[in-house]
């Protein structure tokens, strides 16, 4: 019992950096055009994190707790590998401020542990699958929504002043804001509560049918809002300036575009990244106004941190379970 609380307490843990990391990906556009002050932007979109339960079901944590590795291999120190690897790539890329994926380096933990016990045949191929899928969908859906955004902002502003366009989406963004923050907390929180599910699940206390506790939701979208809450600055000015200079509406178009994707994937149970999502319709937002707009030295580092993270979190994670493993004996 006392490894199995220990455990959750990791999970928790790393939903917390989750939150802490990719606090950017709420906040960075709406910090970025001044619409609210870095401390004020991180307690709305820790709001809006927390109540996410309250909107989406719980298909992706069905998906992390049984449709990436077979549950009946999970045991304890599998999780402890999942999450050893997870937790060590989200603070080698927080510490040099890159916008790696916090879900895909938890995916790439589970999968290493995973085949590090019994190996390729504890993989759930038709997860893996879609999870990888979205590493490439889920920035291009965000990119090509951000820039009809931008085309229908265009549209509707034609009378509009210069300032009087400022005005009116300053105000949307806390809007636009509010449901990208919303969306990250629906996909992103699920998969600590998916992990923490099949953990139970593994050592018999879901009374043999896998299912999600409602104290286990309470407890990882309180987490995740307290990392929020908690910043994560060096990715935020990454995120938020580096790749591009955004204006408010520009704000608006990337967050909005980014949070219907992010919709789409959690309602479709498909674990995806707030990270790529957001940084895909930033990009979208930058390459509307002209090509060169966008630095593509910075998106290209960003890329390859998304292809390097399933693996690198997955070797991580096998090794972890391999020094469990000597541990035990």
């Amino acid at each position: 019992m006392p490894v199995l609380v220990a455990l959750i307490g990791v999970a928790l843990l790393f939903d917390f950096l989750n939150g802490l990391h990719d606090a950017a990906n709420s906040i960075a556009t709406v910090v970025s055009t001044r619409v609210l002050k870095p401390h004020h932007a991180v307690i709305w979109a820790a709001f809006f994190n927390f109540i996410a339960f309250a909107v989406f079901g719980l298909h992706v944590a069905q998906t992390v707790g049984k449709g990436i590795v077979d549950a009946q291999v999970i045991d304890a120190q599998v999780i402890f590998g999942a999450l050893s690897g997870a937790i060590a790539w989200n603070i080698i890329t927080w510490r040099y401020g890159i916008p790696s994926s916090s879900s895909h380096a938890l995916i790439g933990g589970l999968l290493g542990a995973g085949i590090a016990k019994v190996g390729m045949s504890a993989v759930v191929w038709t997860g893996v699958r879609n999870t990888v899928a979205g590493i490439f969908v889920s920035p291009a859906v965000g990119l090509v929504l951000a820039l009809v955004l931008v085309l229908v902002v265009a549209w509707t502003s034609i009378k509009l002043t210069p300032m009087g366009v400022d005005k009116r989406y300053r105000k949307l963004q806390l809007i636009s804001a509010a449901m990208y923050s919303l969306g990250h907390g629906g996909n992103d929180a699920q998969k600590t509560m998916g992990i923490i599910a099949v953990l139970l699940y593994s050592q018999g206390l879901l009374g043999g049918e896998f299912h999600v506790p409602f104290w286990v939701v309470l407890a990882c979208q309180a987490a995740m809002a307290l990392g929020t809450m908690s910043g994560g600055w060096k990715i935020v000015h990454t995120m938020g300036s580096k790749i591009t200079r955004l204006t408010p509406a520009q704000g608006f178009c990337a967050e909005t575009g980014g949070a219907i994707t992010l919709f789409m994937a959690t309602m479709g149970g498909i674990p995806v990244s707030s990270t790529h999502t957001i940084t895909g319709a930033i990009v979208g937002v930058g390459s509307a106004r002209r090509l060169s707009a966008v630095r593509w030295n910075i998106a290209s580092r960003i890329v390859i941190a998304w292809v390097v993270t399933l693996p690198a979190a997955g070797l991580i994670g096998a090794g972890a379970y391999e020094l469990t493993r000597l541990f035990a004996h």
